[in-house]
């Protein structure tokens, strides 16, 4: 069973902001350009995955992600501002399932820069036992992967406390050891501490390598 990963991204200026404290404004859209880029690259080597769609309406990440082999398409606007990520996220869905609509989907964070593909293929595979099925972030309060398998509506709760929200919602929480690169998302400077213990992708090394991190 292959896979559709929706990815979603917002514009570069306003992303990471809670990564202040570790890189000023004139470096987090490069951060947050290789997190995703790093992201993307890993998710699309995936045996488990068959295609890659980035919802973003940034022309540089658009430009570096399609160069990478993502398909970009334009975010979608929210009836509620504040339902802005899960509105992207069903306009992906429903973008996939007109493209393959036999196939699985799934949405992936697009700051998870140590992802690893064969951790990747594990947790889709253990998905794809679940009408919807979802993986909780190394913090424990949010979901760095939500899935639907055939048929089934994506539904994605995406924002504080998703956790929570995704298994109230019905989907049934992924309990797996060893895909600690697919939890470990990047908001903080401790999440990003955490990535590069993990091992990040050469993009993110390469964008940390020009910070003063302590502890890296």
């Amino acid at each position: 069973m292959q896979w559709t990963l929706a990815v979603p991204l917002k514009p570069l200026a306003r992303a990471k902001s809670r990564l202040a404290d570790t890189a000023d404004d004139g470096v987090r859209p490069g951060l947050a350009l290789a997190f995703a880029q790093d992201t993307v690259a890993a998710a699309l080597v995936c045996t488990a995955v068959h295609d890659v769609v980035v919802v973003t309406d940034d022309p540089l990440a658009g430009r570096e992600l399609a160069a990478l082999g993502a398909r970009i398409v334009p975010d979608a606007p929210a009836a509620d501002p504040a339902d802005g990520l899960n509105a992207a996220l069903r306009h992906a869905a429903a973008l996939a399932r007109a493209a393959r609509p036999y196939a699985p989907v799934a949405t992936l964070n697009a700051d998870l820069p140590a992802l690893r593909p064969d951790e990747l293929a594990r947790v889709l595979d253990s998905a794809a036992g679940f009408r919807r099925a979802f993986l909780a972030d190394a913090a424990g309060a949010g979901t760095t992967l939500l899935s639907a398998a055939p048929g089934q509506e994506l539904r994605p709760a995406f924002g504080p406390g998703s956790r929570l929200a995704h298994r109230r919602s019905g989907a049934v929480e992924l309990e797996l050891d060893d895909v600690d690169s697919v939890r470990q998302d990047v908001d903080t400077g401790d999440d990003l501490r955490a990535a590069l213990c993990l091992g990040v992708g050469p993009r993110t090394a390469a964008a940390a390598a020009r910070l003063l991190i302590p502890g890296q």
